[in-house]
């Protein structure tokens, strides 16, 4: 079975190539949030792996306005990706959601109405939403692109309990099915190689995002980095944490591509961060250009695809 760009995986890039007729590249956008577990609104201290200046590119700091970060951002991307002809803004760092509605609603369209941002694209976490929030959502998604990304991470509870997410999975599960039922495209995120997670354990998370209503997932391995708690947990207890050598790790992507539904679109399998911030990096410094081609390689040598064992 072959997918859009002749993929043996539905890849996000080729979907919205077919949707939109061009590339839609994102602009990272620092509007200023927290996160609930940040400023006490549950606890402090944040996620135990998080450290939100690792993916803060330079022209995306909450001191700028959103339509400077904008200018700045496009001025960046049209240097390294000269196809693109419209912009999505990506409010990415901490959560962004986690404000009344009237001020989200202010921040959005200030985004939406740069001449060439098509669309935002919104990170926040599950426990960051209500039914005024995802109105609104879906108003401004009449007219706009409107992309809602949770941070699940992972399905099971012991996990985010550990890694100090400060929700668990049923409010994922919860806010995942009230945003479809407005009719919001919406994706997930999750990591492999979590503490105390095995590799069936992390197996298991296909068969949970088959029953879920999303377009699109995001996967990473877990990358220990600098300033984070988690960095002081693995240096006590590397045991605690299922490690895969590159190899392993494809081949373990591919077993996981075989079970996962064949509508559900691929944004990333592996993440990628700058040097500075990486504690452990037993890849090297790969880029996903190369990783992505790497995946291609060895569904190709396995003669396989995304879906080939999945069962409705």
């Amino acid at each position: 079975m072959r997918f859009n760009g002749n993929r043996r995986f539905n890849s996000y890039v080729g979907y919205f190539r077919e949707m939109y007729g061009s590339r839609l590249q994102k602009i990272v956008i620092d509007a200023g949030f927290s996160c609930p577990n940040r400023d006490g609104s549950i606890t402090t201290g944040g996620c135990t792996y998080c450290n939100n200046e690792a993916f803060h590119p330079s022209y995306s700091t909450p001191d700028k306005t959103i339509s400077q970060q904008l200018e700045e951002g496009i001025e960046f991307h049209k240097r390294r990706y000269r196809k693109a002809e419209k912009y999505l803004a990506y409010f990415q760092p901490y959560s962004n959601t986690h404000a009344p509605a009237e001020t989200l609603e202010s921040r959005y369209l200030e985004a939406l109405s740069h001449p060439l941002v098509a669309g935002v694209v919104i990170g926040t976490r599950p426990d960051c939403v209500d039914d005024n929030k995802l109105d609104l959502l879906s108003k401004l998604s009449q007219k706009h692109i409107v992309i809602v990304e949770y941070g699940v991470e992972s399905i099971h509870d012991k996990t985010l309990q550990r890694i100090n997410r400060g929700h668990n999975y049923k409010c994922a599960v919860d806010s995942i099915i009230k945003t479809a039922e407005r009719g919001i495209h919406m994706g997930a995120h999750f990591i492999f190689g979590l503490p105390g997670e095995s590799r069936e354990e992390m197996m298991q998370y296909a068969i949970e995002i088959n029953r879920l209503p999303l377009q699109s997932v995001k996967f990473h391995q877990l990358q220990i980095v600098k300033g984070t708690i988690m960095e002081k947990e693995y240096a006590s207890n590397p045991n605690e944490f299922t490690e895969m050598s590159l190899p392993q790790y494809l081949d373990f992507f591919t077993d996981f591509l075989e079970i996962l539904r064949p509508d559900i679109f691929i944004e990333r399998f592996a993440g990628e961060l700058p040097p500075r911030f990486v504690n452990n990096n037993p890849w090297g410094f790969i880029r996903n250009v190369e990783l992505i081609r790497m995946l291609e390689k060895r569904l190709e040598e396995r003669d396989t695809f995304q879906s080939r064992l999945f069962i409705p």
